[in-house]
């Protein structure tokens, strides 16, 4: 959006909310649970996911028997591969804002509560860029976990899955800030980060 912070409120907005990067994870709390499209989108993927492995363990366990600690360790590999793959969400996430327009994209991780972040500095996102910078990590990586399940076969297909599984479910914040757009739909919302004070803020007007 080709507009700065500064001028946003002679354009007629009016801040709506702040979020503190150091502190992030009650807004991701309280709008993971609101009921929007994209609650239901997240929630409906997870459960999905989770009757998909289990539909996959029952199948291997029929055809060639499948111990509970080989699965635990099946299980552990795809979670392991989804902390891997870290970086390269983030980096679809820069790449994404830098696609919109924005200059500055840098990178942030709080160790303690173990979240990360991919901030686009002072540039002002719309309703409409921002869902493409949210869910763009989440759709590539997703089309190509699914691909390495197809083409591979038996332990594989299990990791795959449960890589599929951590990282949608482990990526709430993203479906968050969408829900949050969703929860606000009566209202034309931008958002912007403030690399400098460590904040994300969102601003309002009515249509």
């Amino acid at each position: 959006m080709k507009i700065q912070p500064e001028e946003l409120v002679e354009n007629g907005f009016e801040i709506a909310d702040r979020m503190d990067h150091k502190n992030l994870i009650p807004f991701v709390q309280l709008y993971i649970r609101k009921r929007t499209i994209s609650f239901l989108f997240y929630y409906s993927v997870n459960l999905f996911l989770v009757c998909w492995i289990i539909l996959q363990f029952y199948l291997m366990s029929s055809s060639s028997g499948i111990s509970i600690g080989h699965g635990f360790n099946l299980a552990s590999n795809g979670i392991l591969f989804a902390f891997l793959i870290i970086p390269l969400h983030e980096g679809i996430h820069a790449l994404a804002y830098k696609s919109l327009g924005a200059v500055k994209t840098s990178f942030d991780v709080n160790w303690m509560k173990f979240y990360f972040l991919a901030i686009a500095d002072r540039f002002v996102a719309s309703r409409r860029e921002f869902p493409i910078v949210a869910i763009a990590p989440f759709a590539f990586i997703s089309l190509i976990l699914l691909v390495l399940y197809f083409v591979t076969t038996g332990d594989w297909q299990i990791t795959w899955l449960f890589t599929l599984f951590t990282h949608t479910a482990c990526y709430s914040g993203d479906f968050a800030l969408l829900s949050y757009f969703d929860f606000h739909s009566d209202k034309e919302m931008v958002t912007y980060d403030d690399r400098l004070t460590g904040e994300s803020w969102f601003y309002k007007k009515p249509f």
